[in-house]
């Protein structure tokens, strides 16, 4: 792309500095300073931004068409990006509260963030190398691929529609409730109470760390998975598990299938739901 103006070297600490900016390169620049300026670049378009520091709030708001390149946003520097489309984030650190929110066709690449509340309402972001720590990154967004994620997080993925994760790790608390259409490959999903009322839920070769996961989901599926510190899973779910290894306790389920190498409990009391569920171990038969 061919570039109207080039900035570079400056420092911009004044309220909408350099608003509205189009077709410009801005390199090497710091947007800081005692006059604690707001909205840099509001309403921008066209840009490409290498190796700059954002320390003020709201830097880059209805921005169109954005690359941004070896930057560093503090944490001074909240809700850094809001309503913008068309951003590609690379080598970067984004460390200031609801860094990305109501965003289009953002793309992350070898980068990082520590931001709480990452993400929300957005659609079309697709992540790879990207390490995270969030409370509630990604609520109520969708359309999402990730690769080699990297999450510490609290409360994940809740309200997600149509996302695909693969060869990540995934430390979070109750990560996926409510979720719809969300398949995670070949990935490590750590944390409790795992995606309860989730809707197409589809887990191939993941390991599955934590108490009480999988309940109350319907089409569930679990493929050549593993589960470790799993007690009291699959509660009133709608599920077809096939599990490599040991369960710790079933409870419950309400239909479907699971089948495990061993089972330590199967747990089937008067709250269970109506349905049918084939519970087996080793080639036995549990759930009668």
């Amino acid at each position: 792309m061919e570039f109207e103006k080039t900035i570079s070297g400056q420092r911009f600490g004044e309220e909408r500095a350099l608003y509205a900016a189009r077709n410009a390169e801005i390199r090497n620049c710091a947007f800081a300073g005692e006059e604690d300026g707001e909205s840099a670049l509001k309403e921008a378009a066209g840009l490409y931004i290498d190796n700059c520091d954002f320390h003020l709030r709201y830097p880059l708001w209805h921005v169109r068409q954005a690359e941004v390149v070896r930057c560093r946003m503090s944490e001074t520097c909240r809700a850094a990006m809001w309503y913008d489309e068309g951003l590609r984030i690379s080598e970067s650190a984004l460390n200031g509260i609801k860094a990305l929110r109501e965003c289009r066709d953002v793309e992350i690449d070898h980068t990082s963030a520590v931001s709480a509340e990452f993400g929300w309402f957005c659609r079309g972001i697709k992540a790879r190398d990207f390490e995270l720590a969030g409370e509630y990154p990604f609520m109520h967004s969708g359309d999402m691929e990730f690769d080699g994620l990297r999450l510490k997080g609290k409360y994940s993925f809740q309200y997600v529609e149509n996302a695909t994760i693969r060869n990540s790790i995934l430390d979070t608390k109750d990560a996926f409730w409510h979720s719809k259409n969300v398949t995670v490959v070949d990935s490590v999903v750590k944390g409790e109470y795992l995606a309860w009322y989730s809707e197409g839920l589809k887990l191939v070769r993941c390991k599955i760390i934590g108490t009480q996961p999988l309940c109350y989901c319907k089409g569930l599926v679990l493929e050549d998975c593993e589960m470790e510190g799993t007690d009291l899973a699959f509660e009133n779910s709608e599920v077809q598990a096939s599990v490599r290894g040991h369960i710790d306790s079933v409870k419950n389920p309400a239909n479907g299938f699971v089948t495990a190498d061993s089972i330590g409990e199967v747990i089937l009391d008067e709250y269970r739901w109506a349905g049918e569920c084939p519970i087996t171990a080793g080639g036995k038969r549990l759930d009668k």
